[in-house]
């Protein structure tokens, strides 16, 4: 009660009923408590008695008594309990390590084709390209030399790539672990990769089954094939595989394409010092091939005869002999503008026999030294003046008669531009377009000799411009295309209907879009050059169509027939009487007109300059009856050059090449045309003089090449005819 009464504060006190009211003076008393048990130990410390609380009657609870706690050892006790938990986890840990790098294992084998299916797989198709005379031009696809017999082989070749990249291949078992260790732990010293712990098997291995990338299931694929390969095949044929199947760089898989590539022999007859450079190759094939990087390959040739004589496979004499003369490589043949032939036969090959899938050889009508002769003819015109006429590319395609292409130049350097300007590039051909806007001019009736006016032309506010900006009056359609006048060619255009011309280049092989507009006649469409070459063919042939081409036959390694070039009739796309006054009328051209640098002495020679608006492209397409040549110049860009015309450097490409090309060749003329020896339109029309400097052109008119007379007040004399006649009766003479 004493709770109750020192809470209460002496006030009234509520009375209780119930349980509550019970309960409410109960209260225990030490000897209600039960006493411990009998087992209990006894403590011989005497209790403390209890003492009331000064707030409670209750005594406070007795302390359970517990038995004294072993204090441990300190030291020993907990470090060997530490090192236990330590062992434990770390068994547990490997335990779940080993588990994972199976499952892993596991997982990438089953990713792999089913072992039993696993054949060594065909070599990669290669495509040989020969000249009409057999002569190796190109190769395309990955380049794959003939197998060669490890026997066949001098022994310090494989023994150079045993140096190098596999020390140990004759004591593993495909995987090494001693060479892994020993590149885990230089890498760790290098702080990166300095070295790689891949056998030769395991490098067979990713060549012939998995890809080039560098993930931790290819490197368990690549380690289960390597003891696949081990199994199945002997330490003699896992060599020999991988000598034939490694690349080497620059399209070149195994060793004999590659010693063909860089040394220009067989592997067979390779040195001491070229047979470390290929294996120096291995590590990193594309970064020191010796013809693209000859000084990294050198060093690392050395690299790998220090090996060699470590290795004991050759002396240190041997290998200092070696470093003293190393070796060269040779320019691969093949190099050069021919590329540009060998993709666009890359670009028809599968029209002609659908997917390659095994090693062919494509023959074709390329004359390797019309190539060559090509080649250098546009090189050096570009090196002596690209600079002065602001020129940087330019291109050459050559055709007989029939189509055959005989040389094709793409552009000035392969290695620094791959875009082929004679086939793919498209530009405005000028008044090289001409000769079709006067043939169709002659279709409908009129002749060489007919006259149309020259002078100022107002069409809509377009107003076409000679080249020099001078007009001589009547003139004869001869006289107008030779002197390339283009008030002339619009008003033929029109006259004959623009439709009708583009009907005409189209009948002759164009086959690109042409605008039926007054401009066409000034050649303001783009075209390619290989067919507008092939459209002037049939001026050199008496009138048939012809199909630009360069593949004849194509056939396997073996000898199987693939394809071959059927010999078609072909079309009369010109009467022959309409060819020789077109012939007769561009035989001018060069004889008084815009081309009269280009000669060969001996032959009859026909053609047509052009060039295109603000001197953007520069033409020249002249024929024989042997060959058919075409040259442009100008900027990939299409910037305007330093006024460089068709009757300028195409003229000099043009007469350098086929003078060569003509050279000890049966003098042949062209279908009706003039001879040589017969009176010209030079003798008859002699006051006419080359043009001593270009003038500007006005917006929108294409240029045109054309001469400037001597005196710009005499109007050119007509040529001889019954037109002729007439204009000499009503105009008098000089």
């Amino acid at each position: 009660m004493a709770r109750g009464r020192k809470q209460g504060g002496g006030g009234r006190k509520e009375p209780r009923f119930g349980l509550a009211a019970a309960m409410a003076d109960l209260r225990l008393d030490p000897k209600d408590r039960i006493p411990a048990g009998e087992d209990a130990p006894k403590k011989s410390a005497k209790k403390k008695p209890v003492q009331p609380d000064d707030e409670d009657d209750v005594p406070a609870r007795e302390p359970k008594s517990t038995p004294p706690k072993a204090k441990p050892a300190r030291g020993k006790s907990r470090w060997g309990l530490s090192i236990g938990r330590m062992a434990y986890w770390a068994v547990v840990c490997g335990l779940w390590g080993v588990i994972a790098l199976v499952g892993v294992v596991i997982w990438a084998g089953a990713h792999l084709p089913p072992i039993q299916s696993l054949e060594i797989p065909k070599r990669p198709p290669t495509i040989e390209i020969v000249g009409y005379d057999g002569t190796m031009l190109a190769q395309r696809g990955e380049m794959a030399g003939a197998n060669v017999a490890l026997k066949d082989l001098p022994p310090y070749l494989p023994k150079a790539f045993i140096a190098i990249e596999d020390r140990r291949f004759y004591q593993h078992f495909g995987i090494d672990p001693i060479g892994i260790a020993r590149a885990v732990v230089a890498n760790i010293l290098h702080r990166g990769v300095s070295q790689g712990g891949s056998t030769l098997t395991q490098q067979l291995a990713k060549n012939l089954f998995l890809t080039q990338e560098r993930t931790l299931a290819r490197k368990l694929q690549e380690a289960e094939l390597a003891l696949w390969l081990e199994r199945k095949y002997s330490k003699r044929e896992i060599l020999e595989l991988y000598l034939n199947r490694v690349y080497f760089g620059s399209g070149a898989y195994g060793v004999e394409a590659a010693a063909q590539r860089y040394f220009g022999k067989s592997a067979r007859q390779v040195t001491v010092a070229e047979a470390a450079m290929l294996a120096g190759l291995v590590k990193s094939p594309s970064r020191l091939a010796p013809n693209r990087n000859p000084e990294g390959a050198a060093k690392r040739a050395q690299t790998v005869l220090a090996a060699m004589a470590d290795a004991k496979f050759i002396t240190d004499a041997q290998a200092q002999a070696q470093i003293a003369h190393p070796s060269v490589a040779v320019k691969p043949a093949g190099a050069g503008t021919v590329n540009y032939v060998a993709d666009w036969i890359g670009e028809v090959l599968d029209d002609l026999v659908g997917q390659v899938e095994d090693s062919i050889v494509v023959e074709t009508t390329i004359d390797p030294k019309l190539q060559s002769v090509a080649e250098a003819a546009i090189i050096d015109e570009l090196a002596a003046k690209s600079v002065k006429f602001n020129v940087s590319q330019g291109a050459l395609v050559a055709m007989t008669p029939d189509g055959a292409v005989r040389a094709m130049v793409g552009g000035r350097n392969y290695s620094d531009s791959q875009f082929n300007r004679a086939v793919t590039a498209k530009r405005q051909p000028g008044s090289a377009f001409k000769p079709f806007v006067y043939l169709t001019a002659i279709e409908q009736g009129l002749t060489p000799d007919t006259v149309r006016q020259d002078a100022p032309l107002d069409l809509k506010g377009w107003r076409p411009e000679n080249y020099t900006r001078e007009y001589f009056g009547p003139v004869t359609l001869t006289q107008a295309l030779a002197m390339s006048l283009n008030t002339v060619a619009v008003r033929v255009g029109l006259e004959v209907g623009p439709k009708n011309v583009v009907r005409t280049a189209h009948r002759l092989g164009i086959a690109s879009k042409l605008d039926p507009n007054p401009s066409i006649a000034l050649g303001t469409s783009e075209v390619s050059m290989i067919e507008l070459v092939g459209a002037y063919a049939p001026f050199s042939n008496g009138g048939l169509a012809v199909s630009p081409h360069v593949v004849t036959r194509i056939k396997t390694l073996d000898g199987k027939l693939l394809y071959m070039r059927q010999t078609e009739q072909a079309a009369q796309v010109i009467d022959p009487r309409n060819v020789a006054m077109m012939n007769q009328m561009m035989q001018e051209t060069l004889i008084s007109g815009t081309a009269k640098k280009a000669e060969i002495p001996g032959w009859v020679a026909a053609g047509k300059t052009g060039t295109s608006q603000d001197f953007r492209d520069a033409w020249f397409i002249g024929y024989t009856a042997r060959l058919v040549t075409g040259v442009w110049l100008g900027n990939d860009d299409n910037s305007p050059t330093k006024k460089a015309t068709g009757g300028g450097l195409p003229v000099e490409v043009w007469t350098r090449f086929m003078r060569a090309a003509h050279q000890g060749v049966p003098v042949a003329a062209l279908p009706n045309a003039q001879g040589a020896g017969l009176p010209t339109l030079a003798q008859i029309a002699s006051q006419i003089t080359a043009p001593s400097a270009p003038a500007p052109n006005a917006a929108y008119s294409a240029r045109s090449t054309a001469p400037s007379p001597a005196r710009s007040n005499v109007r050119p004399e007509p040529a001889a005819g019954l037109d002729g006649w007439l204009v000499d009766r009503l105009f008098g003479g000089r």
